[in-house]
């Protein structure tokens, strides 16, 4: 998979012969498919679009804009893939990892912190996918997913075009900073993933008792 951000760069630069809106065509399929296949490096492309940005090579609200359409449509497909196909499926299987009484708790905890869980969303690599998939299972209101996932995207995109805009001359430190953070949290998230399914496990065996 292409993470580098010099690759992806290399790349944009490539599609650059091709004329802009190919850009802007790649950084939207960047961000859409981010979401439907993590860990897609989705961000790396958002900051090099930030990069091209900086040097005056794209439109910043073009670019912004195809970022952050491409990220809410794949957001709200998972969301309606949750909502219309996963709750049914999730409350008759009753899977021990995630059993009907679950369901049940991500409705209530997504009714009372719905909004501040979305906004974030953004913010918390590796689970942003599995956000909006919950936030569809448990029911959660779509005027208000689609509005929290947009501001969530405004935020989270800004950030990212700021850092990219302003270190744009010291790129291969943005790059280093990007590679040592996915080694750190990756790991992470897989043993948090571990824990959790052992838990289950033994919950569900003394359950069965």
């Amino acid at each position: 998979m292409v993470d580098n951000l010099n690759q992806i760069n290399e790349i944009l630069d490539l599609i650059f012969s091709y004329g802009s809106f190919w850009v802007y065509t790649v950084i939207f399929l960047a961000c859409f498919i981010e979401n439907l296949i993590p860990p897609f490096p989705g961000d790396t492309f958002i900051i090099a679009a930030g990069a091209l940005v900086a040097v005056n090579r794209i439109d910043l609200v073009i670019s912004f804009l195809t970022v952050v359409t491409g990220g809410i449509l794949s957001v709200m497909i998972i969301y309606y893939l949750g909502k219309n196909r996963g709750y049914a499926f999730f409350k008759k299987k009753n899977y021990r990892l995630f059993t009907s009484r679950d369901i049940d708790k991500s409705e209530i905890y997504f009714n009372k912190y719905g909004a501040l869980i979305i906004i974030f969303s953004r913010f918390i690599v590796g689970f942003r996918s599995g956000l909006a998939l919950v936030a569809g299972i448990g029911r959660y209101h779509i005027m208000k997913m689609f509005i929290y996932t947009l501001v969530s995207y405004i935020l989270f995109v800004s950030l990212l075009y700021y850092i990219s805009i302003i270190t744009v001359e010291n790129i291969d430190r943005l790059e280093y900073y990007i590679r040592t953070y996915n080694q750190i949290v990756w790991p992470l998230l897989i043993l948090l993933v571990v824990f959790y399914i052992i838990f289950k496990m033994r919950n569900s065996k003394r359950n069965v008792r």
